[in-house]
């Protein structure tokens, strides 16, 4: 039974924890808004209802036609009571009335009569007592449906809410995932691109510590000498390598100015030793109308022509050449590299696979490495693109486009 990836078990249980927290956070504050909501409006209803009743009791001459759900009584001093039609049972508050009609304060205060809330505002008139009863029932009605309106909207908030709190959880840990992923791949590629130089570096060292215990002569030490060096260079170039893959991603947008063609140059230069030794013939041609201005890291993009320059001396025999040449189109303005050889080449349907981690040919089962994957990877944060093209035994060229730089666009 294959065991779950700790990194991918560790980044769900972010995501589930940042979801949780973040729902029931929206969840809260959905929850604490309806009910400061429901309590302003019940407290609203409540004094709007007891105004009406007040002014109804100051300004009512009579208790034929009351406002909508409220009924009018009145005491006069000889003790007759008059009140409008169907008043609910249970009132007049005599009791009320006949301590405000001799000579007590107003009242106001609330009751409950068979489930239904009522206000009762009492007050002395010149000649009477006035009671003012009004209903709460039509305000419960309105609060049950408010009530319900504010658990729909609740329960549709708490989806939302889930909905929501997922969606941030994943964007908010897509970086930790990126880094995860990143770090796989680094120890991925470090433990298969060292493997070999490492154990070929080992034996090398062997073999000098059996020739000095043998007393071997130095210029009989000389061969493995010269590939432990030589086996010590190219362990720096993969080190090399997996340290730009672990800063791709880090501000290429920002760098500066860079002229390509400098960096060509430079790199050519570099290399002309390897190419003589080689009997190879390694030419520039530079951009006859300027500089190659481009915006990026210089230290990328010459890490990236000296693959290129590399690949291409590694499979062009003795006599072949290889051309770097620099050009510029204008639309869109960019510029232009491109490495061409004459040496081996490739099968046409590896031109993609070639930019693949670690690939292996269709036809040759040639293994890619990790270079041209680091090349497109640079190119591509610097808003470029790279191609490639050949055949088996007419060479191979790739073709570099970048945007160029503001000192080079027309």
């Amino acid at each position: 039974m294959t065991r779950p990836d700790p990194d991918l078990l560790l980044l769900r249980r972010a995501r589930r924890t940042l979801a949780v927290q973040n729902t029931v956070a929206i969840t809260l504050v959905l929850l604490v808004v309806g009910i400061v909501a429901f309590i302003a409006v019940t407290r609203e209803q409540r004094s709007s209802l007891e105004r009406s009743l007040k002014q109804t009791a100051a300004t009512e001459e009579d208790v034929i036609d009351p406002p909508a759900g409220s009924w009018i009584f009145r005491l006069d001093a000889g003790g007759r009571l008059t009140a409008t039609e169907d008043a609910p049972d249970g009132f007049p508050d005599r009791a009320a009335l006949d301590r405000v009609r001799a000579g007590g304060p107003a009242e106001s205060n609330a009751t409950e009569i068979d489930g239904i809330d009522y206000l009762v505002v009492t007050r002395q008139r010149p000649a009477y007592a006035v009671q003012v009863v009004g209903s709460l029932a039509a305000q419960d009605a309105e609060r049950r449906r408010l009530l319900m309106a504010l658990g729909l909207a609740e329960a549709s908030g708490l989806l939302i809410a889930c909905l929501a709190a997922a969606l941030l959880a994943q964007r908010a840990t897509a970086p930790l995932g990126d880094a995860l992923a990143r770090q796989r791949r680094f120890v991925a590629d470090a433990s298969h691109e060292l493997r070999t130089p490492l154990t070929q570096l080992h034996t090398r060292a062997q073999l000098l510590h059996h020739d000095l215990r043998a007393g071997a002569a130095p210029e009989q030490m000389t061969p493995d000498i010269e590939q432990l060096v030589a086996g010590t260079r190219q362990l720096g170039e993969v080190i090399e390598d997996l340290l730009l893959s672990t800063q791709l991603q880090a501000g290429i947008e920002t760098g500066a100015e860079v002229d390509l063609g400098v960096v060509a140059a430079s790199v050519v230069a570099a290399l002309e030793s390897r190419a003589r030794d080689q009997a190879v013939e390694l030419v520039l041609v530079p951009d006859a109308a300027g500089p190659s201005v481009v915006r990026g890291r210089e230290a990328a993009l010459r890490r990236v022509v000296t693959a290129l320059v590399d690949n291409a001396l590694s499979h062009t025999p003795s006599g072949g050449n290889v051309t770097v040449e620099l050009g510029f189109s204008h639309a869109p303005p960019r510029v232009e590299l491109i490495v061409r050889d004459d040496g081996t080449g490739f099968d046409p349907a590896d031109s993609e696979r070639i930019f693949a981690r670690f690939a292996r040919g269709h036809a040759d089962h040639r293994r890619f490495g990790l270079g041209l994957a680091l090349a497109r990877e640079v190119i591509t944060g610097h808003g470029g693109t790279i191609v490639a093209s050949g055949r088996p035994g007419a060479g191979a060229t790739f073709t570099i486009h970048l945007p160029a730089g503001d000192h080079r666009r027309p």
